[in-house]
């Protein structure tokens, strides 16, 4: 796949020649350069490829499980992404992990796409037509959309920087939220009119249009909620057609592993985009991570939230068998977690090299022809960015704020569920039953997927739903002032004042 082959050791080559300085002959005419490069097309085929490389990057793909774990879900044991601070409410602006990191990572990958499409304006050569001009700058488009809907929902107001930044013009103050919000919907609206309109899995590894309308689509239902978790539902009516659209190009993976396995990834008809990876070259941790690591450990509450499968909840159910607890559930449950070690019959029984703080581990993202899980492992799942199952959530979700509980949203999430055998929703629910019931059904399919955290705020539950958590390691405090993160203190420094702290902070 395009996006696969060879992506760091292009990224690599690309940076140089992003980075290089500009005085005359300072660069030896063998190496790569901005003088040398951005030369032909191939020059700026290797550049986009450098540009999708970046989505690799931990924060958006290996660990978007450890996302899960600044929520009720799970422990993060090995305190990755400074989840612990995080979640003990030590958040300031010199915290680092993922506080820190979401800023500096997003705008590092926004240089890139401002660069690549400087000098894609700047290029005169015939080799490019007009149509590969507007498909290469889509396709960037959608990559800063995706970065800066990263630095909306995380800090709100962040500088607006649209074109390399110089010496002189590197000190840049924030602008308003709601102008990064109009910046990210025109960048997804130029990806949508202009990317290609095959579905993702006969693109080739590209974003296709779908990609940008599914991201549209999650922009704007995180947008919708405001600062009150009450949502406006003219933004959700977008959300809703979005959601409609998109649900024409796909359908949902026969079996719900196959989504996270690298041998059911290829051609996957629910995968609506991903960061790709090819061993042995380009992987990343994925089974070491999960499978003998466990950096990220399911938590009791989150495991007795699964339903049995008569689709009434743990406990209730008169299916419920306190001593095999994972006998008659929801399917999904042991599809997602594992008890003390990864079984998957047949032999394939790895057993962690780490403790198991919560006697629980992620099963969701692990291959079983990987075993034995450690340091040369070669893991190549891609991270799934976009998928289908998420679509179905937003479309149930916005409609029924819009007009209730009808026909289409019952059927929406019947269809969810049936994948995996569970029954539909009962009949005659209120609204704001089926909110709960969609809400939760989200919690189930997309556990360790990294959207909990984001959901959690937007729907402005996040202070009610952590400050309650009572069966983790570290004591949960979730302040109000925490729905938007502190700017990272060096950035503030740098700016010599230009860059002003957000407030509470």
């Amino acid at each position: 796949m395009f996006v696969k082959k060879h992506s760091f050791k292009i990224f690599v080559l690309v940076a140089l020649a992003l980075g290089s300085c500009n005085d005359l002959d300072l660069n030896p005419l063998d190496q790569i350069s901005s003088a040398t490069f951005w030369k032909t097309k191939g020059d700026f085929d290797k550049a986009l490829t450098a540009n999708y490389a970046y989505m690799q990057s931990d924060i958006w793909a290996v660990e978007l499980p450890v996302w899960n774990c600044l929520t009720d879900d799970g422990f993060a044991q090995h305190n990755s992404g400074s989840a612990k601070e995080i979640i003990s409410g030590s958040i300031s602006p010199s915290t680092t992990g993922y506080v820190s990191g979401v800023y500096s990572e997003s705008y590092k990958a926004i240089a890139r796409v401002n660069i690549f499409l400087q000098q894609l304006n700047a290029y005169q050569n015939s080799d490019i037509s007009d149509a590969d001009r507007k498909l290469y700058e889509a396709e960037v488009r959608f990559l800063r959309g995706f970065y800066y809907f990263q630095l909306y929902s995380a800090y709100g107001d962040v500088p607006l920087v649209l074109e390399p930044l110089t010496l002189e013009t590197q000190k840049q103050p924030k602008v308003a939220a709601d102008k990064i919000l109009a910046q990210i919907l025109e960048d997804l609206d130029f990806a949508i009119a202009n990317l290609n309109t095959a579905a993702y899995a006969q693109n080739g590894g590209h974003a296709a249009a779908s990609s940008a309308q599914a991201l549209k689509a999650r922009v704007l239902i995180f947008s919708a909620y405001g600062n009150t978790g009450t949502p406006d539902l003219a933004v959700l009516q977008q959300v809703k057609d979005l959601a409609a659209s998109v649900r024409e190009k796909y359908s949902l993976s026969p079996k719900f592993e196959d989504i996270f396995r690298d041998a059911g990834q290829k051609g996957n008809p629910e995968i609506i985009f991903s960061a790709n990876f090819l061993a042995p070259n380009n992987t990343r941790p994925w089974d070491m991570y999960y499978g003998d690591w466990l950096v990220a450990s399911p938590l009791q509450n989150f495991v007795d939230a699964f339903e049995c499968t008569d689709g009434l909840p743990y406990g209730v159910s008169p299916l419920t068998d306190k001593k095999e607890p994972f006998k008659n559930r929801d399917p999904r449950l042991a599809k997602t977690v594992f008890v003390d070690h990864p079984d998957f019959g047949g032999g394939k029984i790895h057993t962690p090299s780490n403790s198991r703080p919560t006697g629980y581990g992620v099963m969701k993202f692990l291959v079983p022809e990987n075993i034995p899980y450690g340091f040369s492992t070669l893991s190549q799942q891609n991270a799934v960015t976009l998928r289908l199952g998420e679509v179905l959530l937003m479309f149930a979700e916005a409609q029924n704020e819009i007009a209730g509980p009808d026909e289409s949203v019952y059927a929406a999430m019947k269809e969810l569920r049936a994948r995996v055998g569970m029954p539909p929703f009962p009949a005659g629910l209120s609204k704001a039953q089926m909110r709960e019931r969609i809400r939760h059904e989200r919690r189930i399919e997309l556990a360790f997927e990294g959207l909990r955290y984001y959901d959690l705020k937007r729907w402005h539950i996040a202070a009610e739903v952590l400050n309650n958590v009572k069966d983790s390691f570290v004591p949960y405090k979730f302040e109000e002032k925490f729905y938007k993160w502190p700017l990272p203190q060096p950035e503030i420094d740098k700016s010599g004042g230009v860059l002003v702290q957000n407030k509470d902070y």
